[in-house]
């Protein structure tokens, strides 16, 4: 028996319920009911991170609006302990909505702002969710051409084809689309070459520690050479140190992000900015 299985589960046939099975599912539904309870009291909200330039960090090329919960006590969750349980669901779709919808809003009151916001390509199709988008392009036709639609490497890959031609007609409208959480998941190379991404954003797997990791030096490397064969932007994710941040600019990484150059935040500055002139 395998060190760690408890032998009271061993003899359990396959698809049985275990009570490692059962704690997940009832940790799913129980953040599932977290996110629907959020959405439905409207507690929802961005926080905005930069996206900074390697040559000048004092340079932001976009803000990425990532969406935050609050719990029953006001406590603010992160997508990171949400997106997994309801990414898949009606619920996804609607946070998906959201998102869309709280980034147009932004981009309108914000002139000078460019903004990413996250997307399932599951919500392609979904009619609120292109709804949204061409209320919000119709009322301010500048919005499209400072709007970046930010799509993880895995959720692209469950429907390319779809993508794909999803991605051409938006892009026509002057949108542009990040890549997320590349070399994460599973990228065919051949459909990398059809996507057309205007962005390559780097996971932050393989940018972590990175000055001394001489494995990841060599991949970042390599998806560095990728992004410049593509004519992709490329975007460093989770920079944590200056070490790491300076390694990365010698590399040819474009821009980078992460807690290094600044931590997402609720009262970005132009709302801080738009509050004392109101007041």
């Amino acid at each position: 028996m395998p060190r760690g299985v408890d032998k009271r589960w061993a003899d359990l046939p396959p698809g049985a319920d275990n009570p490692l099975d059962m704690a997940v599912q009832a940790r799913d539904r129980e953040t599932l009911k977290l996110v629907a309870d959020a959405l439905r009291h409207k507690e929802v909200l961005l926080a905005f991170q930069p996206v900074v330039s390697s040559a000048d960090p004092r340079r932001v090329a976009f803000y990425e609006g990532l969406m935050r919960v609050l719990d029953a006590t006001g406590r603010v969750i992160p997508a990171r302990d949400f997106i997994a349980a309801v990414e898949e669901t009606e619920t996804g779709r609607v946070l998906d909505c959201v998102a869309l919808e709280m980034g147009l809003n932004t981009l309108a009151r914000v002139p000078d702002l460019r903004l990413s916001i996250n997307m399932s390509a599951r919500s392609i199709g979904y009619p609120r969710w292109m709804k949204s988008l061409r209320k919000g392009i119709q009322r301010d036709p500048t919005v499209a051409e400072r709007l970046i639609l930010e799509i993880t490497e895995r959720s692209a890959m469950t429907v390319p084809e779809l993508v794909v031609a999803f991605m051409s007609n938006l892009q026509r409208k002057g949108i542009s689309f990040a890549l997320d959480d590349f070399g994460a998941g599973f990228t065919s190379f051949r459909y990398l070459r059809d996507f057309y991404f205007d962005i390559l954003k780097i996971d932050g797997q393989f940018t972590r520690g990175i000055h001394h990791d001489a494995d990841n030096q060599v991949l970042v490397k390599a998806l560095v050479a990728i992004g410049r064969q593509f004519d992709m932007f490329t975007v460093a994710e989770s920079v944590e140190t200056q070490d790491d941040a300076l390694w990365l600019a010698q590399a040819g990484i474009d821009c980078q992000q992460g807690y290094f150059h600044a931590a997402p935040t609720v009262t970005p500055h132009w709302d801080v900015t738009q509050n004392r002139a109101a007041g």
